[in-house]
């Protein structure tokens, strides 16, 4: 049985479809709330797999939130010894922080369900599967980053170059979400409707894309994740 660390900033942004894959695998999940851990008795080298969640802060808002300079530490590390990592959205930002890149506001909000662009490297990936939704995920992000020096891109959309990069060969960030879906959303509608509202951007229409979509995704992330668990020996 693997242990499974997934570094959690915001409760209802958790792993997701992940968690019964890795059960289903025989792996443990368990999540550290970075906000309130006591981060001094974690060993970011431990876990035989780390997953860097979402939230709504910015991976530059280090002097607000001083653990996510330990988290870029911990990222750094694992990175280097080449061990499985994976970061979606704000951890994919995390990530890139962490290896040097600029981590920057997007030119605008991506909010809701919308298509990729995968590269070749990408078409070659796990992220080959995200083909069984057409290629539309689910973005939710202001921030997004440079490619990091060493990465290879994996996948762009028109407002986003940057969506998706690997490192090294067990380390895959993601900018946009294939683990959320599903009545879930709602959790997400809540939780994030000031930012909706700022934005303009009507729940209702939200809520019949996640409709629309959500059988999709959800058949892609169970692809995607298992292919790529499987690729880095979990």
């Amino acid at each position: 049985m693997a242990e499974v660390v997934g570094l959690r900033h915001l409760a209802f942004e958790d792993a997701g479809l992940l968690a019964p894959l890795l059960s289903a695998r025989g792996h443990r999940l368990r999540y550290m709330d970075m906000p309130t851990a006591d981060l001094s008795q974690f060993d970011p080298l431990s876990p035989d797999l780390l997953i860097v969640l979402g939230g709504p802060i910015g991976a530059n808002d280090e002097v607000t939130f001083p653990y996510l300079a330990v988290e870029k530490k911990w990222l750094r590390q694992r990175m280097e010894a080449d061990l499985p990592l994976l970061g979606i959205c704000l951890g994919a930002q995390l990530m890139a922080s962490a290896l040097g890149a600029k981590v920057y506001p997007g030119t605008a909000k991506e909010i809701g369900w919308k298509a990729l662009s995968l590269t070749e490297a990408g078409r070659a990936s796990a992220l080959c599967d995200i083909s069984v939704s057409q290629n539309v995920v689910l973005h939710w992000h202001g921030d997004t980053f440079e490619l990091p020096q060493g990465a290879t891109l994996l996948a762009s959309s028109d407002v986003c170059p940057h969506q998706a990069f690997s490192y090294g060969s067990k380390a895959l960030g993601m900018q946009f979400h294939l683990e959320a879906g599903g009545a879930d959303m709602e959790n997400w509608f809540v939780g994030h409707i000031h930012e909706l509202g700022a934005e303009g951007i009507d729940v209702s229409t939200l809520r019949r894309e996640n409709t629309r979509w959500s059988d999709n995704l959800t058949c892609a992330g169970r692809a995607v994740f298992d292919r790529w668990l499987t690729e880095v020996g979990l």
